[in-house]
């Protein structure tokens, strides 16, 4: 059950903001957590006797005043083959995402923006519809338009042979028969924080910021509110254990790179009283930056399923 909305306003830009969950996916715990040892990321999360820990695949889902809606990732959806499914631990056979926007009274066809950090298919297979033998995947939600970083877009089209299997080869020719917007950074860095940029299709309550040391033009969307902004993490900070600066997962493009990022992310949150969106975290979906010595933390955390006016 969603929890009532908090009061917590944008003077003349209210907007509501919910975590949706989707599909719960089964991974490696060493992958997830990369050169830390089992004896430390295991306290955070035991796995099974597969050696898999469980992981969200959370959306964001924002109705601004305009009653404009825009999902913030898809999760990983049902498009694999049972096979695949169970090999990368989906264990619902339902679309989840769609479940979880229909409990709030959202049906596909009044999503009107999609925004994806990147188009592993973890993140972005969601937007498919379930696996069916005798039919090809189509797009679930028909009357959306759809931001990527033109970086991102790219990689999807011409993966590196280490994250070929990351990518879904059906979903690139179906977003690019629907409108696509493929954003650039138009700043770059200059003290605290990452490049950043803005979406035409978003307009310009809406900052991005682009990170390169888990795949190339991640894309992170940082959302205004009165209480400080909340910036969706994606695969830079996928969870809470992954506040931790040296935390990083095995999947990483170049982890030393990516620490480096989220310290400059954090730094440039801090100041700003600034909050992380968890996509991956099982447990909470939301929680405010905070800073002990050199050790970054995160505080003010929120369930799974939250709900609040930003």
């Amino acid at each position: 059950m969603v929890p009532d909305a908090t009061p917590d306003m944008v003077p003349g830009k209210p907007i509501h903001l919910a975590a949706v969950a989707g599909n719960v996916q089964w991974l490696d715990g060493g992958a997830m957590f990369g050169n830390a040892p089992r004896a430390v990321w295991s306290r955070w999360a035991p796995p099974d006797e597969r050696h898999r820990i469980p992981l969200a695949c959370r959306a964001m889902l924002v109705t601004e005043d305009t009653g404009r809606r825009v999902l913030f990732e898809a999760g990983i959806g049902v498009f694999f083959d049972p096979k695949l499914r169970d090999r990368f631990g989906v264990i619902e056979e339902r679309h989840v995402l769609l479940d979880s926007l229909a409990a709030l009274g959202v049906t596909p066809e009044m999503i009107d923006v999609v925004v994806l950090s990147h188009l592993h298919f973890d993140h972005a297979g969601g937007l498919l519809t379930a696996f069916h033998p005798e039919r090809p995947p189509a797009l679930v939600f028909p009357r959306a338009r759809y931001v990527v970083s033109e970086a991102g877009w790219q990689r999807a089209l011409h993966p590196h042979a280490r994250d070929r299997a990351s990518f879904i080869p059906e979903l690139a020719p179906l977003l690019a028969e629907v409108p696509l917007e493929r954003v650039v950074p138009q700043s770059e860095l200059q003290g605290p924080g990452l490049p950043t940029g803005r979406s035409a299709t978003l307009g310009p309550a809406y900052r991005l910021h682009f990170s390169e040391g888990h795949t190339p033009g991640l894309m992170l969307a940082e959302v205004p509110a009165s209480d400080g902004p909340i910036v969706f993490g994606g695969d830079l900070v996928p969870g809470v254990p992954w506040v931790h600066l040296p935390i990083t997962m095995g999947y990483d493009r170049y982890p030393e790179r990516l620490i480096d990022e989220k310290a400059a992310l954090f730094a440039d949150l801090l100041a700003r009283g600034g909050r992380l969106f968890f996509t991956h975290d099982p447990t909470h979906a939301l929680g405010r930056l905070t800073k002990v010595g050199d050790r970054f933390g995160v505080g003010e955390l929120a369930p799974g399923p939250v709900a609040l006016v930003a």
